[in-house]
Order: structure tokens, then sequence, then C-alpha cells
């Protein structure tokens, strides 16, 4: 496989696994970290991870970096892990599940999303 056809896989696998948009995801970042007091502001919101994944759902994949591939190769490799677990016969069903949504949804993922 040429690099090209590797970004061009890459690119597609991450579109596949991140299924909410930059708008939906931004909001995420943005409530998951406000507490009572205060509100991050935008640009600061969400762990790093989140906040990379939300300016690569912004990009062109003609403009993805080295750091973004390896970003994208993470999250491909950490939901696609996650969806693989979720399917064993007999899954958990315990508080845990809001958990692993919330840190899914970090990434770009809702599991709830269709």
């Amino acid at each position: 496989m040429t690099d090209a056809l590797e970004r061009d896989a890459l690119w597609e696998d991450f579109r596949r696994v991140v299924n909410m948009t930059s708008q939906e995801l931004a909001a995420w970042l943005r409530v998951r970290d406000a507490d009572e007091a205060t509100e991050p502001l935008p640009k600061r919101a969400g762990t790093p991870t989140g906040q990379h994944v939300l300016a690569i759902l912004r990009k062109r994949r003609t403009d993805l970096t080295g750091d973004d591939l390896r970003v994208m190769r993470e999250v491909v490799d950490t939901v696609t892990e996650r969806a693989d677990l979720e399917n064993e016969p007999e899954p958990e069903t315990t508080a845990g599940d809001t958990r692993r949504r919330h840190r899914l949804m970090t990434l770009g993922h809702d599991p709830l999303k269709g």
C-alpha cells in the first residue's frame, strides 16, 4: 500500500468511527468540562485528544499532518477495540457503560448514534 492509499484508508476509517459532527463534539467538550461555577473557554474545553479530533474534523484530507494521522490511528483503534468488547456474548450493563460512552464521545464517537 502506498502512503496515499494508507492515508485515504485511515481517513475513511476515522470518518466512519467518528460519528459526531464538529459542532456536536465541540458542544460535548464544553459540557463535559463545565462545572457549577465555570465553563471553560471553547478552545480550551475537553481533553487534548478531543481538541485534536475536533481540529481534524475541521480539516480537509489534504491538510492532515503526521500528528493528525497519529491521533486518527489512536481514535480508530480505541473505538474499534471498544466496539469489539461490546459485542462479546455478555456485555457489561452497569454505570460503567455511561462512563465508557462519555469517554468515547470525547473522541467523537457516540455509541448510541446509528
